[in-house]
């Protein structure tokens, strides 16, 4: 239970570590290692990124299970705390939300366009104030899954190093998918990662309707929309938060040309990111006490 208190001081206080000491980009360069030796047809390239699927988090969750067998005392508290919090990033989310927020409330279209780059893969360059706020309110949603809930999920299950293998799975996820010309390559990082949100989004999805009232929004209208909408986008995981934050703020989220969640609602301002972002907070804080809550009884 402190590990997982003093890692959340840790993310709130200091934030994320140095790139040059934080693991999430030791798993990046890794698996942009393995990227550069992937094969280009289609069968050695599906084969390829199986193995790619699996040493991510064998490695990582391994390493991690590894090094804290093999501490004892203050060293191995410490290193627990640094390896939790390093798998996930409440304040780095939050942060990225507001970066968004604040330059579009003073009408800095292009500097809101580009802080949004640093949280979606689409183009941001051409996006009206509408379609950047939408960008940033599902970006909040769904990386609430990704980066706080699904962490401390796999936290829960099976401690610090299913914390980081989950992370692992994430990361190349993110990196490569499995559409355009990675297809074959991203095929088993993609399903691995669906697999392995497929009850921490839903969880998510309940813990942002549960925290409606911070962004004054409705949990009726959140449950309702989340009922409704949550099989609209093309990920089985991600549009159950980011449908469900729909709900909340009253909002519709449209990613044109593939999805709009809580069709027919006003369009999103920035007030509503600061909204989602107040949202995905309390449902961090909910995701945390149910962790400590489930270890206390286990123990």
């Amino acid at each position: 239970m402190t590990i997982l208190l003093a890692a959340l001081a840790v993310d709130l206080v200091l934030g994320e570590p140095p790139a040059r000491l934080h693991p999430v980009v030791w798993m990046g360069h890794l698996q942009a290692a393995l990227r550069r030796r992937a094969p280009e047809r289609p069968l050695p390239a599906l084969l390829w990124g199986a193995f790619m699927a699996t040493a991510g988090p064998c490695l990582f969750g391994g390493l991690a299970w590894l090094a804290l067998r093999h501490t004892h005392g203050l060293a191995h508290w410490v290193l627990a705390v640094f390896l939790l919090k390093s798998a996930f990033a409440v304040r780095a989310l939050a942060t990225a939300g507001w970066d968004v927020a604040r330059p579009l409330a003073a009408g800095n279209l292009d500097a809101a366009r580009a802080a949004l780059g640093g949280l979606v893969s689409r183009d941001t360059k051409t996006l009206a104030p509408p379609l950047v706020a939408a960008a940033a309110v599902e970006s909040v949603a769904e990386n609430a899954s990704d980066s706080i809930v699904a962490p401390l999920f796999f936290y829960a299950v099976a401690g610090v190093p299913g914390a980081l293998a989950y992370r692992a799975i994430n990361t190349l996820d993110a990196m490569i998918g499995y559409r355009g010309p990675l297809e074959w390559l991203g095929k088993a990082a993609a399903r691995l990662d669906d697999l392995a949100n497929l009850v921490p989004a839903r969880v998510t999805a309940l813990l942002l309707a549960l925290a409606a009232p911070l962004g004054r929004g409705s949990f009726e209208r959140a449950v309702a929309i989340w009922a409704r909408d949550r099989r609209v986008t093309e990920s089985p995981n991600a549009g159950h938060p980011m449908a469900t934050m729909a709900g909340v703020l009253g909002v519709e989220l449209e990613k044109t040309g593939h999805y709009r969640l809580g069709a027919g609602l006003p369009s999103p301002t920035a007030a509503d990111v600061d909204r989602a972002v107040r949202v995905m907070l309390g449902a961090a804080a909910l995701a945390a006490a149910l962790v400590i809550f489930g270890v206390h009884c286990a123990t």
